[in-house]
Formats: C-alpha cells, sequence, structure tokens
C-alpha cells in the first residue's frame, strides 16, 4: 500500500516537472530570436512638414510659356507616379536614387540603413511639358483635376516588402 502511494508520487512530480518546462518554452524561444525584424528597420512617415522637391529631374521652364511650350502641371497621384517613373531604374539608395511603388498605393525610397521613406510631391506641384505629361492624364492631380486614377491599382514587380 504505501509503494502505490510513493509511486504516484513519483509520477506526480515527473508531470509537474514536465508541464512546467513546456510551460517555459514559448518565453525562452520569444527572448533569442529578433534576427527576422532586426534586419529592416520600419518605415519612416516623412510627410508631416517635409516634401520631396525633385527640381534636378525637372526640366527648366521660362515663366512665359515662350517658344509654343506648353506645361502641364502633376500634382497628387500624377506627381507621385512621374516622379516613381524618374527614379524607379536609379542604381543608388537616398532621396535621389531608386524609388518602389507599394501595394498601397504610395511611393517611397530607402536609405542607406534600409529604412522606407514615404514621399510626398510638393504642394506646389511639379511643372513637366505637356508632351511629357500626357501618359499622366488619367491620374489625380494633373492640371489641378481631383478626380481621376490613384496609384492603389497599380504594381511593380522591383518593390520590396515594407
Amino acid at each position: 500500500m504505501i509503494t502505490i502511494f510513493k509511486e504516484r508520487k513519483v509520477v506526480s512530480r515527473l508531470l509537474a516537472v514536465l508541464l512546467s518546462a513546456l510551460l517555459t518554452v514559448p518565453l525562452l524561444s520569444s527572448c533569442g530570436g529578433g534576427s527576422r525584424n532586426a534586419s529592416v528597420p520600419p518605415p519612416v512617415d516623412d510627410t508631416v512638414g517635409r516634401t520631396v522637391s525633385d527640381r534636378s529631374t525637372q526640366p527648366e521652364v521660362k515663366k512665359g510659356l515662350s517658344g509654343g511650350q506648353k506645361v502641364a502641371i502633376l500634382a497628387g497621384a500624377a506627381a507621385l507616379y512621374y516622379l516613381y517613373n524618374q527614379h524607379k531604374n536609379a542604381p543608388q539608395e537616398g532621396a535621389q536614387g531608386k524609388y518602389y511603388l507599394s501595394k498601397n498605393g504610395r511611393v517611397y525610397y530607402r536609405d542607406a540603413e534600409h529604412r522606407a521613406h514615404w514621399v510626398t510631391p510638393p504642394s506646389e506641384g511639379i511643372r513637366v511639358p505637356e508632351s511629357e505629361a500626357q501618359q499622366y492624364q488619367q491620374f489625380q492631380g494633373y492640371n489641378g483635376r481631383s478626380t481621376g486614377r490613384d496609384l492603389s491599382n497599380l504594381t511593380s514587380s522591383a518593390a520590396p516588402a515594407l
């Protein structure tokens, strides 16, 4: 009778140790990893108070529209898509480097630390020769229009995950 009681006591202790070990496994496994998410920092939203003014790729246009050169103003989605197309094949990184189109219809670039920075078009718009701007006519912001397509249904296969 005493041996049966002792046998149950040993089994219950072993079961308690086993359950305790199982409960500590998730705690210990969550402490060590981190290499998955540590390689790429979270995106930075630079849209508050800052805009990307891409004067280096804009053609110089005289204010008087002389010589028969017509200009279109691209703002909003049209300006973002213009900036994306100007920078999508750039070899370097950063604000003047390669731009990517996200799945949610926003344009971003990556800095030297591989952080994503959202691109905001200049509030005054981008002046583009009308012949070059024709391809952006269907987008919101073309010559001050508030109607048209946005960039949410465009996809880019070259865009890395955010």
